[in-house]
């Protein structure tokens, strides 16, 4: 089961990746793009392909979890897919109820958020969606982070000996 892990944990980490690359992304578009308009249409698309990444790779890890192995501690398992169910529902609020809800604030103001003015509600409205779309996402990523260690440090049967000389057999690690 360890090619099976291995591809797991990268999965995992390209997603964590591309989060902390998505802040990069952020920050840079609000301050090269001289229209900030535009550059939240760059941020609002970039995070919709990692909100629709996140949930693919979480639900796809979740399965493969499910065919792991039998000695494996059955309490961190769950604790896995706890953390892995966190990443995808973090993913699916951040789009799906969130995202949503900025854009129906964004259409509703019927001009770029700069123009309205700081104390105007639905001004308000925004930010404080705003706000709980990063909340959401650090969540998803802290508990993608999590889930990454659980996996790497992932204890199987130690009495088992590995030759490392031996050539690598893959009909092994699809073998319950």
């Amino acid at each position: 089961m360890k090619f099976l892990t291995d591809l797991r944990l990268l999965l995992l980490g390209i997603w964590l990746g591309a989060a902390v690359f998505f802040i990069a992304v952020a920050q840079s578009a609000f301050a090269v793009l001289a229209d900030r308009e535009m550059a939240g249409a760059v941020v609002n698309r970039t995070l919709t392909i990692l909100n629709f990444a996140g949930l693919g790779i979480s639900i796809v890890l979740i399965l493969a979890s499910l065919i792991s192995a039998k000695t494996t501690h059955r309490l961190l398992v769950w604790v896995e897919r706890s953390l892995l169910l966190i990443v995808a529902i973090a993913c699916a609020a951040g789009q799906f109820v969130i995202g949503l809800w900025l854009s129906a604030v964004h259409v509703h103001m019927g001009k770029p958020i700069d123009q309205i003015a700081p104390d105007d509600p639905l001004r308000i409205q925004f930010n404080n969606l705003h706000e709980w779309s990063v909340w959401v996402l650090m969540a998803g990523m802290a508990a993608a982070l999590i889930a990454f260690f659980i996996i790497a440090n992932r204890r199987l049967d130690r009495s088992v000996k590995i030759d490392p000389t031996a050539p690598y057999d893959f009909s092994k690690e699809f073998k319950k």
